[in-house]
């Protein structure tokens, strides 16, 4: 099956920034959180939402105006990781399996969280079930049954699916759907 084009030039970086509502849908699945740890954060809009919640800590590989440089899959930047309570990002796709890899890395040691923001058939791929069915931290997929326009001036409808993928080093038992706006 071959998927359209958006018509639009693909961003540098993979820069799609997120909408409010996207970060919105994963707020009601996460438990309480101290530190979240936003590493992809452009120009801040996932932290404004996440903020509401706990204390983020944001950082980007192209950092803007009050945010600090940090290639997330480089050296460990200048944050303290092990007062960190979870890593929430929507990746950059190219990048989203190790982005994935590095967040739980750095999260199990504190029994911690990560919560990614990927196209809901991320997780078909054989090369990445060491990230779901057989990882026992993968906790749940919250299905956005809403599309997300990238872009005010889109012209059409947005062409894929997305979904929130989170895993809990504290979770037990087989992970759950559910489903978001």
């Amino acid at each position: 099956m071959s998927q359209r084009a958006s018509g639009y030039e693909r961003k540098e970086r993979d820069l799609y920034e997120t909408p409010e509502w996207v970060t919105e849908a994963l707020l009601p699945h996460l438990r309480p959180l101290e530190i979240i740890w936003e590493p992809a954060c452009a120009t801040g809009k996932m932290v404004r939402v996440l903020e509401k919640v706990a204390t983020v800590w944001a950082c980007d590989i192209e950092p803007s105006e009050g945010y600090v440089y940090a290639d997330f899959l480089g050296p460990t930047p200048r944050v303290d990781v092990d007062q960190i309570s979870a890593v929430i990002t929507n990746p950059p796709y190219e990048f989203a399996t190790e982005f994935c890899q590095r967040a739980l890395d750095r999260t199990q040691h504190l029994g911690g969280l990560v919560a990614m923001l990927l196209r809901t058939d991320f997780d078909h791929a054989k090369t990445r079930g060491h990230l779901f069915a057989k990882h026992r931290a993968f906790s749940k997929k919250v299905v956005l049954t809403k599309r997300i326009k990238w872009f005010e001036d889109s012209k059409g409808q947005p062409s894929f699916n997305h979904a929130w993928f989170i895993w809990d080093w504290r979770h037990i038992g087989a992970p759950t759907l559910a489903y978001g706006p």
